[in-house]
C-alpha cells in the first residue's frame, strides 16, 4: 500500500475510533453535586439551590474546587487578570489556532446548580475523557471558566467582557457590599492592576463553543434533547416615567383627573401588543414599576416602569422602538398626561457561526440525538466572545423552562448528552 493511502486509512481508522467516544456522564454527575455545596443553604441539599454570587466566599470555595477537579485530570490551571479561569490542552500543529470552551460557575442568588456549572463542568469532562482515551488533537483546547457571569457591581459578563476588551470606564472602582470590585476581582485570583493582560485579540481562536442549559421551556416541552443555538437576543432596555397630577382621590371628579398609573396600566398592555404586533419570536417585558407618592387615597402623580425587549434581529428591535415612543405618546396625551422614554442599556444581538451550528448538528446526529435551531432569550458569555471569532452554543432542556431559581433542573441524561455532543463537535471541527 503506498504511503498517501496508509496515511489515509489511519486517519480514517481514527475518526471512526474518536467517534466511539463518550464522556463519563456519572463523574460529571458527581462533580456537579460536589461543586453545589458551595453557596447551599444551611441544612440543604442539591435540590435546595444555590447562592454562590460572584467573588463571595462561596464563589472563590467553588473556583478552589474546580482548580482541584482541573489538576485531577492531568490539566494545569492558571487564573488570569480578570480571575477568568483556564486550562489548555496542546495539540499537535502548533500552527492552528486553540478551540475554546466553557461557561461560568457564580449563580444568582438562590439560583440553581445547572447555569453555567453544566457548560463549565461539561468542558472539563471533556478534557479528561479525551486524555483517557489518548486522543490527541490537531487543535489545543482550552477550557475556560469565565468570571462574574452573572450580574454584579453593575454589570454582568465581567470576565468575558474584560476579554473583550468591554469594560466600562470605572469599573473596577464600583463598590458593592463594602468591597470595592478590583479587590475583589485579586480575592478571585485575578490581577486587576494590570486587568489588560486579560484583553484578547480577534482571531486569537479557532472557535469558541459554549453548553449551557436552555433556561427556557422550549426543548422540554417537544422532547428534543439538544438545541443548536442560532444566536443571542439583542436587549434594549427602557426606564419609562409618566407625569400626571397628584390630587385627592374622594374629591377630584374622573374627568377631571391626570392619573399617571391610568396612563402607564394602559402602557403595559401597549408593550405587549407592540411585541405581538409582528411575526416572530421578539418579547417584550414591563418587569418594575413604582408609583408616587403611593398612599391609597391619593391619585397616583407619577409612575415609573421599565421595558425590556429581545429579539435576534437589530432591525425588528429598532421597528419596536419606534411603535414604543409613539403608542406611548399617543397614550399619555390621551389621559392628559406627559411621558419620557429614556433608553438605559443596549446588547447588540450576536448571531452564532452556521458552520458551527452544522458542526454541532452532525454531532448530535452521530449520537442519534434529535435536534431543533432556536434563539437564546439569555445573555451569555458567547455574545462576548462573539466580537473576537465565531461562536457556536449547545442547549439541553430546563425541565419545566425553570432556571435563576432553586427549581432549576436537567434530566442527568440530558446533560451527559450535552457533553458528547461538545466532545463530537470539537472533534468533528478538529477534523476539519
Amino acid at each position: 500500500m503506498a504511503a498517501g493511502s496508509l496515511a489515509l486509512q489511519r486517519s480514517l481508522e481514527a475518526q471512526d475510533s474518536n467517534s466511539s467516544v463518550r464522556v463519563n456522564g456519572e463523574r460529571l454527575r458527581r462533580n456537579l453535586e460536589g461543586l453545589s455545596l458551595y453557596g447551599r443553604p444551611a441544612g440543604g441539599t442539591f435540590e435546595s439551590g444555590v447562592s454562590r454570587t460572584a467573588y463571595s466566599d462561596a464563589d472563590v470555595a467553588g473556583h478552589r474546587f474546580v482548580v482541584e477537579l482541573i489538576r485531577a485530570a492531568g490539566l494545569e490551571p492558571r487564573f488570569d487578570a480578570a480571575a477568568n479561569l483556564l486550562a489548555t490542552r496542546a495539540g499537535s500543529d502548533s500552527s492552528l489556532k486553540t478551540l475554546l470552551f466553557g461557561s461560568h460557575i457564580d449563580s444568582v442568588k438562590s439560583g440553581g446548580n445547572f447555569d453555567g456549572d453544566v457548560g463549565s463542568l461539561g468542558a472539563l469532562e471533556v478534557l479528561q475523557s479525551l486524555n483517557e482515551h489518548n486522543i490527541r488533537t490537531r487543535h489545543p483546547l482550552e477550557l475556560v471558566v469565565w468570571s462574574a457571569e452573572e450580574s454584579n457591581y453593575g454589570s454582568g459578563l465581567s470576565g468575558s467582557r474584560a476579554a473583550a476588551g468591554q469594560l466600562e470606564p470605572g469599573e473596577l472602582d464600583r463598590v458593592q457590599d463594602g468591597v470595592i470590585k478590583r479587590d475583589a476581582i485579586r480575592r478571585l485570583g485575578g490581577d486587576p492592576d494590570h486587568i489588560e493582560r486579560a484583553r484578547m485579540n480577534k482571531g486569537d481562536f479557532a472557535a469558541y463553543l459554549e453548553l449551557h442549559i436552555e433556561q427556557g421551556g422550549t426543548l422540554d416541552a417537544a422532547g428534543i434533547p439538544i438545541g443548536v443555538v442560532e444566536g443571542i437576543v439583542g436587549i434594549d432596555d427602557y426606564e419609562v416615567t409618566v407625569r400626571g397630577f397628584a390630587n385627592h382621590a374622594g374629591t377630584t371628579p374622573i374627568p377631571q383627573r391626570k392619573d399617571a398609573l391610568l396612563a402607564a396600566s394602559e402602557m403595559v398592555v401597549a408593550v405587549r401588543e407592540i411585541a405581538t404586533s409582528i411575526p416572530g419570536k421578539q418579547v417584550a417585558t414591563v418587569g418594575q414599576i413604582s408609583v408616587s407618592p403611593g398612599a391609597p387615597n391619593v391619585i397616583p402623580g407619577e409612575v415609573k416602569f421599565t421595558v425590556d425587549m429581545r429579539d435576534l434581529d437589530a432591525r425588528k428591535l429598532a421597528a419596536m422602538a419606534d411603535q414604543l415612543h409613539h403608542r406611548l405618546n399617543e397614550i399619555a396625551a390621551r389621559n392628559g398626561c406627559a411621558v419620557e422614554v429614556e433608553k438605559t442599556g443596549a446588547h447588540a444581538p450576536a448571531l452564532t457561526a452556521e458552520p458551527l451550528r452544522r458542526a454541532i448538528e452532525q454531532a448530535a446526529d452521530s449520537l442519534g440525538l434529535r435536534h431543533t435551531r432556536l434563539p437564546s432569550g439569555a445573555g451569555h458569555d458567547a455574545q462576548m466572545m462573539a466580537l473576537l471569532g465565531p461562536i457556536g452554543m449547545i442547549f439541553i432542556p430546563s425541565l419545566g423552562g425553570i432556571s435563576h431559581a432553586p427549581g432549576e433542573r436537567s434530566r442527568w441524561e440530558d446533560v451527559a448528552n450535552g457533553a458528547n455532543v461538545l466532545l463530537q463537535t470539537i472533534l468533528g471541527l478538529d477534523r476539519a
